[in-house]
């Protein structure tokens, strides 16, 4: 079974890091996408941006661009998603997600099959 974990979350002040983890087991097919998406209470689930299994091509939403950074490690199938200057309008539940489906790249929780528990980000002083 696919199966992904988030870590690396938890409570940093405005205009602090973070580095999120997620560690991606049981996929069988060559080509797919690890997406990361956030989501606050009473809000649609947002996506950040993704990373490509076959050439490490990243994809991000505009807002993102700059600050957010994903990454991985093929050797551990380990994907990152390096946070800086956070925001606390970055406060949220992260989640990492697998799209297998190929095809266009859409950054929308419809587009992906399986997802982790999330992992909360407060940024707050």
């Amino acid at each position: 079974q696919v199966q992904l974990v988030e870590s690396g979350g938890g409570l940093v002040q405005p205009g602090g890091s973070l580095n999120l983890s997620c560690a991606v087991s049981g996929v069988t097919e060559d080509f797919y996408r690890i997406g990361w998406f956030r989501q606050t209470p009473g809000e649609r689930r947002e996506g950040v941006g993704c990373i490509l299994s076959t050439d490490g091509d990243t994809y991000y939403r505009d807002s993102f661009k700059g600050r957010f950074t994903i990454s991985r490690d093929s050797a551990t199938n380990m994907v990152y998603l390096q946070m800086n200057d956070l925001k606390p309008d970055d406060t949220a539940v992260y989640y990492c997600a697998t799209d297998l489906s190929g095809g266009p790249i859409w950054l929308i929780p419809e587009r992906y099959q399986h997802w982790g528990q999330g992992i909360q980000v407060t940024v707050s002083s």
